[in-house]
């Protein structure tokens, strides 16, 4: 464990790009043997619109490195932070810090988003996908980069997780990001037995679907069990039920344009079915 932690410590951007572009095409052939759904889409311009998204997420993220490096930096000065009030064995910092980042640094975060309007227009972004692939998982609004970075800050700041783990945790995030997202079909048993502490497949595929309440569901990013503890969880007995996208923005010229896409935050707020923020 310590070497592994060494690796993320040390870990570069070069070798940090080859694992997500790696994870996404492992993905992206998958798709092609196991796909859950048959979707009939132009899967270029579909991957254009969310890789693009994706550079300017990890561009977002190049200087949000700064901010989380400063709160690692703050916690060793001062042995501060969850992790560092107690000895405890490597294996159990480790899990501990994982989940802990989790719950902070994306659980909390994206149940905010769904909570709160004006997070919920730049999140609106994400879920206005209509065809769900493994290309979706990095589609952010820039702004909602800069929320989620804050918080995954906060993560840091609040367990005093030390840069090797920090690191770890965002690798294991981006290749959650791919498989959750990522259109390939599971054994629904199996899909659903490790959905009790990872977030699987089809687990998240829930979320994504075009009405609530499915839409305020399943908040997790690696591990589901905040979405048990909190009663988030939701399940569908037929996969084939699902529809993706979101019911206020399912006009092809609007989710399917980056320029309108960017905007969205900024236009007249419009409610779903179900009165999400309606008074």
């Amino acid at each position: 464990m310590q070497e592994v932690l060494h690796f993320f410590t040390n870990i570069s951007d070069e070798v940090r790009g080859i694992f997500l572009i790696s994870g996404l095409l492992f993905f992206l052939f998958l798709e092609s043997g196991i796909p859950l759904f048959k979707m009939e889409y132009n899967k270029i311009k579909h991957a254009f619109i969310n890789i693009t998204f994706t550079i300017i997420t990890l561009i977002v993220n190049l200087f949000g490195a700064l901010l989380i490096l400063a709160a690692v930096n703050y916690n060793e000065t001062n042995g501060t932070g969850l992790l560092n009030l107690a000895e405890m064995p490597l294996w159990l910092y480790v899990i501990l810090g994982l989940i802990f980042l989790d719950l902070i640094g994306a659980w909390l975060i994206h149940w905010i988003e769904h909570k709160v309007k004006w997070l919920w227009k730049f999140h609106l972004i994400h879920h206005t996908d209509t065809n769900v692939d493994v290309t979706s998982g990095l589609r952010h609004h820039p702004g909602e980069n800069i929320f989620r970075l804050l918080f995954t800050s906060l993560a840091v700041f609040v367990t005093g997780a030390s840069f090797g783990l920090v690191m770890l945790y965002q690798t294991l995030s981006a290749f959650f990001a791919h498989l959750t997202h990522a259109n390939i079909k599971m054994p629904l048993s199996v899909d659903k037995a490790l959905s009790y502490i990872f977030v699987t497949p089809h687990f998240h595929k829930i979320h994504h679907h075009y009405v609530l309440p499915h839409t305020d569901s399943n908040y997790g990013n690696i591990f589901s069990i905040w979405d048990h503890g909190f009663r988030t969880a939701s399940y569908i007995n037929n996969m084939d039920d699902l529809v993706y996208g979101i019911d206020t923005h399912s006009d092809p010229n609007e989710h399917g344009s980056i320029k309108n896409l960017l905007l969205i935050p900024f236009q007249d707020y419009r409610p779903p079915v179900g009165s999400k923020f309606n008074s």
